[in-house]
């Protein structure tokens, strides 16, 4: 049943014959609005997170005037909300810290405005997930535009990755394998666009996420940022927004458990990011659905890797990945492990959203019985270092790490670690565990993308290209390696990799998900109860509600108060 002009949540503001409703329109009409502007259409907030030091967003300070432009055409009436930016490579100490944040923004700009539907704008890595949360817990209709990626990098007539080849080229120049001005020329040529990280690191892997849990249009995911597709895109989330204000479909409607088991099986087959895990399970949670780590690695021995893009895949980006069919096509060749009747922001099903895709190139998005990794792209340890669980991605670490055991080289934070890593004198092999902690969500602060340690200099120039490496951080998800991250309960607040030393032995068995101290238990107990907590690391402000109220790696790193079950939903606001 259609909404009728009366019922629409502006009306609230506008259509009353009082002296509030006269207050609200005098100063509207202060703008240059008129009544024809506003009475009976849909007012579509547009939620922007451009800014002048996001380069993923760019491109955004025009695409608003797109989806304007769409809103228009549809009857409606736009208004623009800037919200927190969060650009990936500025924000210190890390832009998880701030997440929760913008999820807090989004939800209060949308309840405390005029607005009927929300277009929400995002696409660097903590944007999408910050955005979609806000906009379930504000529960009016939304529909997500994604940035798109940045075009293919370039050096030398070779094809670079944003993230995976700079650790790659970086390595080299440790070693000594490459010169300065080499060095130079790739800054200038792996970034040469708008958008987003063109390998399939957190930014596309999020992106994919939100469309497969239909809350873009049909194969908007993975559209270039550069391509003029990408501006059609735009206005027509325009246009589709003010019908699902009409419709009145709302975030709940579509964000069903089912959508976001969804989204589980398209991680594993898309070669996702690890840290897909911590911010899809915050989604779920956020919309009343119990998802656990569980769910990742029970979808993980199911299904296989089949996006050939790195840092999985060996040669392939994301403008590789949409002209071969894009998102939609990797679903259709997952039709048998998906939910088919969830529906989407376009009011059609996923079935009939990807019925008529197509696969272009069966070595970009390969057939399943052709994988590139024969399960899916994450894997879930767990064991005495790490009761509630740890992350790892075996699509792309070194095979003979899968089943290893080394002595710990432990490191109790970042500045500890980068001021020995490039020391020849540095007591390391191969063979060695390189861990850091403290790191975590409260320890780091924010639980910053420290996991991919770097090899120690002494070995990258003897050839070393990976080994294992622990941590409560995350990383990148560019990154590539045999990286355990997410470690939970993390070492800040005495989980049991806080008792680790240089020296102990660690255990890890990616086929039979086990990690291990090998110390017995008396000997843990031992050194529990001799550890002694670190001091706060927020007294004050933001950072102190954080360290408060924020939720382990494995729930998702919410915050509590901030969940669906923690109080029930927000009252409307009050208009007197």
């Amino acid at each position: 049943m259609k909404k009728a002009p009366e019922t629409l949540r502006s009306a609230r503001w506008f259509a009353p014959d009082d002296l509030k409703g006269f207050g609200h329109r005098s100063r509207i009409m202060q703008m240059g609005y008129g009544v024809e502007d506003w009475a009976g259409r849909p007012v579509i907030a547009i939620i922007n997170t451009w800014s002048d030091i996001n380069p993923c967003h760019a491109h955004f300070k025009t695409r608003v005037d797109d989806i304007k432009r769409g809103v228009f055409q549809a009857g409606g009436f736009p208004i623009e909300l800037p919200a927190l930016s969060l650009s990936e490579n500025f924000v210190k100490p890390t832009t998880m810290l701030y997440r929760n944040m913008l999820a807090m923004d989004t939800e209060e700009l949308i309840r405390s405005h005029p607005v009927d539907g929300v277009v929400l704008m995002g696409g660097c890595d903590k944007t999408t997930p910050g955005l979609i949360m806000g906009a379930i817990s504000a529960g009016v209709p939304a529909i997500y535009v994604p940035a798109g990626p940045m075009l293919r990098g370039n050096w030398k007539g070779k094809t670079l990755g944003s993230g995976s080849d700079a650790w790659k080229f970086w390595d080299e120049r440790r070693a000594g394998n490459i010169t300065d001005k080499d060095w130079q020329d790739i800054e200038g040529g792996i970034a040469r666009s708008h958008g987003h990280c063109m390998t399939m690191g957190t930014a596309s892997t999020m992106t994919a996420i939100a469309e497969s849990i239909g809350m873009t249009l049909p194969g908007a995911s993975s559209i270039p940022a550069a391509d003029v597709n990408h501006i059609r895109m735009c206005a027509e989330a325009g246009r589709r927004c003010v019908d699902m204000v009409w419709d009145d479909l709302t975030p709940s409607k579509i964000l069903t458990r089912n959508a976001f088991d969804n989204a589980v099986v398209v991680s594993m087959a898309m070669g996702c990011s690890t840290n897909a895990v911590i911010h899809l399970v915050a989604m779920a949670r956020r919309a009343g659905h119990d998802m656990t780590l569980n769910d990742f690695d029970r979808a993980s021995r199911m299904i296989p890797v089949i996006a050939n893009v790195r840092p999985s895949g060996d040669t392939y980006l994301m403008e590789d990945f949409y002209y071969a069919g894009g998102l939609p096509a990797l679903m259709k060749r997952l039709d048998d492990s998906l939910f088919l009747e969830e529906r989407t922001v376009n009011g059609k099903t996923i079935g009939e959203n990807i019925a008529g895709a197509e696969v272009y190139n069966d070595d970009v998005i390969r057939p399943l019985d052709n994988p590139i990794y024969a399960e899916g792209a994450l894997a879930v340890l767990k064991g005495n270092l790490a009761e509630d669980g740890a992350i790892i991605k075996p699509s792309a670490c070194s095979p003979q790490y899968l089943k290893h055991t080394g002595p710990a080289l432990v490191f109790d934070d970042f500045p500890a670690m980068k001021a020995v890593i490039d020391s020849d004198d540095l007591d390391v092999t191969a063979d060695h565990v390189l861990i850091l902690r403290n790191a975590g969500p409260q320890g780091g602060p924010g639980m910053p993308e420290w996991g991919m340690l770097p090899i120690p200099k002494k070995l990258v120039k003897q050839g070393v290209r990976d080994m294992v490496r622990i941590s409560d951080a995350r990383m990148s998800g560019t990154s590539y390696g045999a990286c355990i991250l997410h470690v939970a309960p993390e070492a800040y607040i005495g989980g049991t990799l806080a008792l680790v030393r240089t020296g102990d032995m660690i255990s890890i068995d990616v086929p039979n998900r086990t990690i291990k101290l090998e110390l017995d238990d008396d000997e843990i107990a031992r050194r529990r109860a001799t550890y002694q907590p670190l001091p706060p690391r927020f007294t004050r402000g933001y950072g102190a509600m954080f360290s408060k109220h924020i939720q382990q790696a494995d729930k998702g790193c919410d915050f509590d108060f901030l969940e669906s079950a923690y109080g029930g939903p927000t009252d409307e606001p009050a208009i007197f």
